[in-house]
């Protein structure tokens, strides 16, 4: 077997390990970090939820200077790996748990969190072969490019507090204004600030007291 490679970048403060078995950390994505750490600021008491984690980066960086518990989820061994990797190599391995598994399987139903994270993969089926230097698993969002997303807004939905927020990571303003559609059905969540960048977009949703 060939030796698998494992690089090493740059993240806002934090020095993220990966390799390709996992979806490169997209530099623009600190801004996902720094929106979560604003919220955590301002949010109640409680642990802070980071789905789809990848190698942990978005997640880490955003509890990094404060003294928040993370529980960290992903369904890639390798992710969950590198996650639990870099939590030691950031110094905050006391503060991350990392869970291996389906979404809405590996929490308890009576988990609830202050704050929620979410970088689930939104490319269309059909764009998917457009990145074949990318894992499948983590950028196949199904037809529209929201399967996933969708699944998110369920955990969401159900583990985040009344008054705590979440910000949730897509790749078009469209996307964006679909799931706001779905986010207004469930009478639970409310969507927020969007804020568009180069490389995706960022939705905050409120939990509704």
């Amino acid at each position: 077997m060939a030796e698998i490679a494992t690089r090493t970048m740059r993240f806002g403060s934090l020095q993220i390990r990966y390799d390709d078995r996992v979806l490169e950390p997209r530099p623009w994505t600190t801004a996902q970090s720094a929106w979560a750490a604003e919220l955590i600021e301002q949010a109640p008491a409680g642990d802070v939820l980071e789905l789809c984690t990848g190698a942990g980066h978005i997640g880490l960086l955003a509890i990094a200077g404060s003294d928040r518990r993370l529980v960290a989820v992903d369904a890639s061994p390798t992710a969950a790996e590198h996650a639990a990797d870099n939590a030691v190599a950031a110094g905050l391995a006391g503060q991350v748990e990392v869970r291996l598994g389906q979404l809405d399987e590996v929490l308890d139903a009576d988990e609830r969190f202050a704050v929620a994270i979410a970088d689930p993969p939104w490319v269309p089926r059909a764009e998917t072969g457009r990145f074949p230097q990318d894992p499948l698993l983590a950028i196949d969002g199904g037809d529209d490019g929201l399967d996933v997303a969708r699944l998110c807004l369920e955990v969401i939905s159900h583990h985040l507090v009344p008054g705590g927020a979440a910000v949730l990571q897509l790749g078009t303003l469209e996307q964006a204004s679909a799931l706001g559609d779905r986010v207004a059905e469930g009478g639970v969540l409310r969507t927020g600030e969007v804020r568009e960048h180069e490389g995706g977009v960022l939705v905050r949703l409120d939990r509704m007291a």
